[in-house]
């Protein structure tokens, strides 16, 4: 009997070392503002809950820069999770995670993931099928600091650029704003009267928006699952990245840091509890 026991708990425990040995460490990348940026003394503590920043590759790849996935890190990751250790009860690790979209199981390890400049991404079909994998499992994912749907330069817009990659993850699935009353804006604050959140621009120029006249109005919105759960949060026209990264600095504005702290612990909570 205790031979047979063995025999069956021995598939499951492997199982189990499975998950584990594919969960990736903690690493820290390079990225293009911060070097050697310092790691929180408890940068290793085990925590439930862990904020994933994708990784992916750019437009810009073919030329050698293909560091739009590295924009505010990891300053403003870490100031977010400082963010929401103080503002919620959420077990928060304190540094990110960085995740691929490399056809391992390790993005299944990370439920809740963020991309910021989103309109420079270029996903191969192979991400693009794996992302779409991710997000019908479960998977959360909020895009950021993306701006004007007008080309520039002659080239596409980076609303274009980005729906050129979102339409291959979801190609029947329509983008649509989210209205005051979603679920998503009444989690933990009620957010109804929003206004866009500037990146740290706003210190030289005075203006919230970037990219000309399509980039005056803030856009929040979204790609729904079957049952009408936000997969996909979409912050265009809005960099709130760098109101975490600058929330810290006298010089950017309170007021435009305590929206973009309020509106990630919102999807935070949305994302943990349904």
């Amino acid at each position: 009997m205790r031979y047979r026991a063995a025999l069956l708990l021995f598939p499951a425990a492997l199982g189990i070392w499975g998950v584990l040995y594919a969960q990736r460490p903690f690493q820290q990348y390079e990225a293009a503002e911060y070097y050697d940026f310092p790691l929180p003394a408890d940068w290793n503590v085990k925590t439930e809950w862990t904020r994933a920043r994708l990784r992916y590759p750019s437009v810009y790849a073919r030329w050698g820069q293909d560091l739009n996935w590295t924009i505010d890190y990891p300053r403003s990751d870490r100031h977010l999770l400082q963010g929401v250790r103080r503002l919620t009860r959420i077990d928060a690790r304190s540094v990110e995670q960085v995740v691929d979209l490399d056809g391992t199981g390790d993005v299944y390890n990370w439920p809740m993931m963020y991309a910021v400049e989103v309109g420079h991404w270029a996903l191969p079909d192979s991400q693009a099928a794996q992302l779409r994998e991710f997000l019908l499992r479960g998977g959360f994912l909020m895009v950021d600091d993306f701006h004007g749907d007008q080309p520039y330069h002659g080239v596409y817009s980076e609303w274009q650029v980005f729906l050129a990659s979102m339409k291959k993850v979801f190609p029947d699935r329509p983008i649509e704003d989210l209205p005051d009353s979603d679920q998503i804006f009444h989690t933990v604050y009620d957010l109804d009267k929003r206004f866009q959140v500037p990146g740290w621009q706003w210190y030289r120029s005075r203006r919230t928006y970037e990219a000309g006249e399509t980039g005056k109005t803030p856009h929040w919105r979204a790609i729904f699952d079957d049952k009408r759960r936000v997969m996909v949060a979409i912050c265009h026209n809005m960099d709130l990245g760098d109101a975490w990264e600058w929330s810290d600095d006298p010089r950017y504005p309170e007021t435009y840091a305590r929206l973009a702290y309020q509106v990630a612990v919102n999807y935070f909570i949305y994302d943990l509890t349904h």
